[in-house]
């Protein structure tokens, strides 16, 4: 008889496959209001590398990190009209507080350009100010009818960058920036997810923005994720809360801004771009813990070979965990971390004793095999970085074996539907084909030049229109 699969099979059920896989790895539950999660500690330890990586990248690129109010004056979100009404279906609004009615209610924070713009009207008052550039790591609320974990929840962890800028060019080419150097190059070189960088049609972007860029990764079933966005703000927010400097030849003049954020939901993106059958894949890089060595039975010259082995391997720089809990079943421990991903297993028994060796297993392509213990430390860096690449290169290739291009609306709707993006001249579909999308739950996940570069404006001649269904 054969035995039932830990998980349930991407095949047959794919939603049902990703809500497996986070409770079987003990990533996250349900929190006890609809649409809030509890972040389990390995979960959190991916976030913690994600933060890890992402915040090295903001602060070379300039950023320093500050902190903002959760509760917002509601008026502050009605100063820009477009914003409020872009974020008023999804607001928490506290109207009590110490068993009072509150003056004024508080909007809890679903993101913070206004609060912001509030202390940077203070803030700024010369060119010798600027450029500004702030980021936060930080909690927001939207409230979320159709909740997944990770991917759209109620509450969700987030970074956001603000930033303040003399010209309009300067602004636009920070948030170029952070696009590229930032999120671009954490996704690729850290997650191994093959994004796609663009910019988004006028009836997707950022409410309040004049211009949103976006990197869209395709997850294991054809969807496509919005994985991080960069906003050129124009002086839509500096107009509206009176942001203002003094230049250098002493006239008055409002700021240009920047906004660009990512949260949580690349926990998820890691999930179903990398995860298989047998659980999680995490990439070598962005692993907490990128080897685990294993007792297969409780003899203690075992024991004293796999705490050694741990020393040695993290003397050279890898991040280890020892597992000597022979206490539980071998099989069992060996399940729980290949579900959990862990790029990969040294695993020590008393046979492996009388030979010197150890059985590496590796996570990402799959597979045993004996290796001399004295020749993991110098092995395993080569291999874990073989793992990363394979990653990115199979994330590239599902892309790429998934992506058609069609010349019709029809043919779009076709191939996402079937599990798939598809590209067509943005000249072919306009925003009247846009909203002929919307209505088969198809969206145009972003613009992009006909080279693949992101395109300078919407209605630059040869833009194509990379089309999906999406989370």
């Amino acid at each position: 008889m054969a035995k039932a699969p830990v998980v349930t099979p991407r095949a047959d059920d794919f939603p049902r496959w990703y809500q497996d896989l986070i409770n079987k790895a003990e990533l996250a539950d349900n929190g006890p209001v609809r649409g809030t999660m509890v972040i389990r500690p390995y979960g959190y330890a991916l976030w913690e590398r994600m933060q890890q990586e992402m915040d090295a990248r903001i602060k070379a690129a300039g950023a320093s990190n500050a902190y903002f109010p959760l509760f917002i004056p509601q008026s502050y979100l009605t100063r820009e009209a477009e914003h409020v009404e872009g974020f008023a279906p999804e607001l928490a609004v506290v109207t009590r507080g110490g068993g009072k009615e509150l003056e004024e209610p508080v909007v809890v924070r679903p993101t913070s350009e206004t609060v912001v713009n509030a202390s940077f009207a203070k803030w700024v008052q010369s060119y010798r100010d600027l450029p500004l550039l702030i980021n936060q790591w930080a909690n927001v609320v939207r409230w979320e009818m159709r909740p997944r974990v990770f991917l759209r929840t109620t509450e969700f962890l987030w970074q956001e960058g603000h930033t303040a800028h003399a010209t309009y060019e300067e602004a636009r080419e920070y948030a170029a920036r952070i696009h590229r150097e930032v999120y671009a190059d954490f996704m690729a070189n850290v997650l191994g997810i093959d994004v796609v960088l663009g910019r988004k049609t006028a009836s997707e972007r950022f409410a309040g923005a004049v211009n949103t860029l976006t990197l869209e990764g395709m997850m294991g079933d054809g969807k496509a994720l919005q994985m991080g966005t960069s906003h050129e703000l124009g002086q839509n927010f500096a107009k509206a809360f009176g942001t203002r400097y003094l230049s250098g030849d002493g006239r008055e003049e409002y700021v240009w801004q920047t906004s660009w954020g990512s949260s949580t939901r690349m926990v998820g993106g890691l999930i179903m771009a990398h995860g298989d059958d047998s659980g999680l894949r995490v990439p070598p890089r962005l692993a907490p813990v990128q080897v685990v060595v294993l007792a297969v039975k409780g003899d203690e010259a075992v024991l004293a070979k796999v705490r050694e082995v741990g020393d040695r391997l993290a003397a050279a720089g890898l991040r280890v965990r020892v597992d000597d809990r022979t206490d539980t079943p071998f099989g069992r421990r060996a399940v729980d971390w290949e579900l959990k991903g862990v790029p990969a297993r040294v695993e020590i028994g008393p046979r492996d004793l009388e030979g010197g060796t150890a059985m590496l297993a590796r996570r990402v392509p799959g597979g045993k095999e004996p290796a001399a213990v004295d020749a993991l430390a110098a092995l395993l860096p080569g291999m874990l970085e073989e793992d990363q690449a394979l990653l990115l290169r199979q994330s590239r290739e599902l892309r790429e074996a998934r992506t058609v291009e069609v010349s019709s609306v029809g043919e779009a709707v076709e191939a996402a539907v079937a599990g798939g993006w598809a590209r067509l001249p943005w000249a072919v579909l306009g925003e009247e084909g846009e909203v002929r999308l919307a209505e088969h739950g198809v969206t145009v996940r972003c613009l992009v030049a006909e080279d693949g570069s992101v395109p300078d404006a919407d209605d630059a001649p040869g833009n194509v229109a990379v089309v999906a269904r999406a989370y």
